[in-house]
């Protein structure tokens, strides 16, 4: 009974980690409307939000880079492949969404 408790707890555990580690949930449209790798890749240089790009993939239902903000923080960012609108961001280990107003507050620090 105690072992069947210790690898229940075990199992729940794992089950919670690769949870968090799972990608966001961008689009439920199937792949043949989203845009392509190239015209992602250009959205997001013509942004000029991102920079120094070293990773570009797919990751489940979404467009994923790693790379640098403009201002050189670095950047684990999901893009919804059908509008290449950001997601989720993950900015200097701060994760989810950078407001209007939190962007505004830090550029004038």
């Amino acid at each position: 009974m105690k072992r069947t408790l210790i690898m229940a707890t075990i199992a729940a555990g794992l089950l919670a980690a690769t949870g968090a580690a799972a990608s966001p949930q961008c689009t439920s449209e199937p792949k043949s409307k989203w845009l392509s790798e190239a015209a992602m890749k250009a959205k997001i240089t013509q942004s000029g939000e991102y920079r120094d790009i070293k990773v570009f993939k797919v990751s489940g239902n979404c467009y994923e880079i790693y790379g640098h903000t403009k201002d050189g923080r670095r950047a684990e960012v999901y893009f919804n492949p059908v509008t290449g609108v950001p997601v989720e961001k993950n900015i200097d280990g701060s994760k989810g969404h950078e407001t209007g107003e939190e962007k505004n507050e830090r550029e004038d620090d």
